[in-house]
């Protein structure tokens, strides 16, 4: 038996980093978020060679470890591992020998949820493998606990979400660490006009966040007023904009994401750089209206908000530099997996 599983990946529209602890767990944190055409991917095979092969293209990783109950966390392919080991010992489960492939539509580091939607993809097929009784909820918060908990990785919370449920989600992190996730239904013009007026820019350059995350932490825990007034800010645009996307008002969109982003620098140091602010330079210069990083900052992708009948001048612009174009759609379905019973040996 063959078993196959998708996640999408987001945008990160406004309040990113309020999810984030210690800021989420003092005040709160709030998100607007959707998920886009790029996803994360997982196939799990099921063989007879008495082994567990790992072969994860974003990680680099392809080899095989003896079938037992726990797999060893050794620096390679651990949110693959970190979720079999996880599931192995919550639910007592004991998988024959399967070889497990993945990997995602944009490139690790991007600011698009790669490694969260990846563990949230990867939990997707045990559950349909295994038939394990979890419904969105209960995956994105397994997801969280794997990653943050587990795997010691710095980050928040809204990635697992966005990519357990799908489409524009409004979501609350409350202080007793309760998630709520608020779907939204925007008009079918609106998101054809948002569509039309996005433009997903690759700087060419991936990061890790861990360390700008750490940063803003540890300002948030030492009590660091601009740093935290900053985020306040910031969590407050998510309720603005999410007013601002309802309505279709789109100067209003774009007016919140420009003043998003100049608070977010002042979270920690590195979110932007002389690469970043170069591309944003050149598509100010061609006509857009604003722009910001997706995720923590520091690389990865931009994300410009551009009247459409310039946005041809405005990629055309941008074509001139390192990076890339990226085409993508909104998309309304979350993480999903299913079975193919296969008769040919495997």
């Amino acid at each position: 038996m063959i078993i196959r599983s998708k996640a999408p990946l987001r945008l990160g529209l406004a309040g990113g980093g309020s999810d984030v602890s210690p800021y989420s767990d003092l005040y709160g944190g709030l998100v607007l978020n959707a998920t886009i055409n790029l996803y994360a991917y997982c196939t799990i095979e099921e063989t007879q060679d008495g082994q567990i092969t790992i072969n994860s293209y974003d990680a680099g990783c392809n080899r095989s470890y003896p079938l037992g109950p726990e797999l060893p966390l050794d620096g390679e392919a651990e949110l693959i591992k970190g979720v079999y080991n996880r599931v192995v010992r919550d639910f007592g489960i004991t998988p024959g020998p399967f070889r497990i492939t993945t990997y995602n539509d944009a490139p690790a580091g991007s600011g698009l949820g790669t490694s969260s939607t990846m563990v949230v993809c990867i939990l997707k097929a045990f559950v349909e493998w295994c038939s394990l009784p979890m419904g969105d909820y209960e995956i994105a918060r397994l997801a969280y606990e794997i990653e943050r908990k587990d795997l010691g990785l710095s980050g928040g919370k809204q990635d697992q979400y966005a990519a357990a449920f799908g489409g524009f989600n409004f979501i609350e992190f409350l202080p007793d660490d309760s998630v709520i996730v608020n779907p939204l239904k925007v008009k079918r013009w609106i998101s054809d006009e948002l569509e039309a007026s996005l433009l997903l820019y690759y700087t060419g350059k991936s990061r890790s966040s861990a360390r700008i995350i750490d940063e803003e932490r540890k300002n948030t825990s030492t009590g660091k007023t601009e740093t935290i007034e900053a985020m306040h800010r910031i969590k407050q645009s998510a309720i603005d904009m999410k007013a601002a996307l309802l309505k279709g008002d789109m100067h209003e969109f774009a007016s919140i994401m420009g003043s998003s982003w100049e608070h977010k620098k002042k979270l920690a140091r590195g979110i932007t750089n002389d690469n970043i602010q170069h591309a944003m330079d050149v598509a100010f210069a061609a006509g857009a209206k604003a722009g910001k990083v997706s995720g923590a900052g520091g690389g990865g992708f931009i994300i410009f908000f551009v009247e459409p009948a310039l946005k041809k001048q405005v990629e055309e612009a941008l074509a001139a530099l390192e990076g890339y174009i990226l085409p993508f759609l909104f998309t309304d379905g979350g993480a999903h997996g299913w079975k193919i019973y296969d008769t040919e040996t495997q």
